[in-house]
């Protein structure tokens, strides 16, 4: 079951009705509106002049993070799924829940978690957030830690577009965001193949042996999808095609190395050039000990497509 619909003032989600976001593939999408002016007074970055405006922007730029607020960070966790979807227990995502949690919060993020929502539920929650005003508010994250397949990601019983969920928050829709970072995290798997690993001259493997019972699971299936517009930022826990791997005591590899990299540099390093510290810390991982031998010794390399237009700076806010 794929859910793609969408509520207007019938009871249905308004910015869609019932027809699928569903693309052919290799199409390009345009949009044509006209450019919206932000809370802040500065103009948007569209689709359509997104190239045009970035040709006269300083490299230098960055994005305003003195607003009152941080913003809304979303966390939909997803541990338990409905039986008929055949999908495991996701052991290991309340320590990932838990460290976001702290990490976003030490940033200063507003962090509201949510934990085996249904498809229907998900996205009222999503929508909801996407109608608050953020005018006040620096930029949103929404992180869901789940499984995958192709394009969706799985609530409790169904599946949902990734475009579905990131559309609610283009500057058609969300007005208040418009020039402001709109950051996805994504924890699942993009695919059924492993990653083998290749030696390096300089590459040292630092993983110590752990308890029999941090087991290395892999959420199941693939995850790609890029959204049309300008200051998105899609963060995914695994390169496409290949499994995203996830400890049952101390939570995924990707969750793990973001939330150390935000702790140590989350306040200092530009977000772009910190999640390139998590790629490479991520790939110095290795499979130690899982129920499926074949994945014994292999690895992982997260990614992320990056359609902000300024640098991003999470410096500490003046109390």
């Amino acid at each position: 079951m794929v859910w793609n619909k969408v509520k207007d003032s019938t009871g249905m989600w308004p910015a869609f009705g019932y027809k699928a976001l569903d693309f052919s593939e290799g199409q390009v999408q345009l949009d044509s509106r006209p450019t919206l002016t932000t809370t802040d007074g500065n103009q948007n970055i569209t689709e359509v002049d997104a190239l045009d405006k970035r040709q006269t922007l300083d490299p230098v730029e960055q994005y305003k993070m003195n607003h009152q607020r941080r913003g809304v960070a979303l966390i939909f966790n997803q541990e338990h799924f409905f039986w008929h979807l055949m999908l495991p227990e996701r052991r290991g995502t309340i320590a990932d829940r838990r460290n976001l949690t702290q990490s976003l919060t030490d940033l200063g993020f507003e962090v509201r978690c949510f934990d085996d929502l249904k498809a229907e539920h998900m996205l009222e929650k999503i929508y909801d957030a996407s109608a608050e005003d953020h005018s006040d508010a620096d930029c949103f994250v929404c992180v869901i830690l789940s499984h995958g397949e192709n394009d969706h990601v799985y609530a409790h019983d169904a599946q949902i577009k990734i475009e579905t969920i990131t559309s609610m928050f283009r500057g058609d829709r969300c007005q208040s965001l418009v020039g402001k970072p709109k950051i996805f995290i994504i924890q699942a798997c993009r695919g059924d193949k492993h990653d083998d690993p290749v030696v390096a001259r300089d590459l040292v493997d630092s993983t110590e042996d752990e308890s029999i019972a941090n087991e290395t699971e892999v959420d199941a299936a693939a995850v790609y999808t890029l959204p049309a517009g300008a200051d998105f930022l899609m963060c995914y826990s695994v390169a496409q095609g290949y499994y995203s791997h996830r400890e049952t005591l101390n939570g995924s590899w990707y969750i793990q190395d973001l939330c150390e990299a935000l702790k140590k540099h989350g306040c200092s390093l530009e977000f772009t050039e910190l999640l390139t510290v998590v790629n490479r810390k991520v790939s110095h991982r290795k499979v130690e000990m899982c129920r499926d031998i074949n994945a014994i010794g292999k690895k992982q390399i997260p990614c992320f497509a990056s359609m902000l237009t300024k640098k991003l700076y999470f410096h500490p806010k003046s109390k």
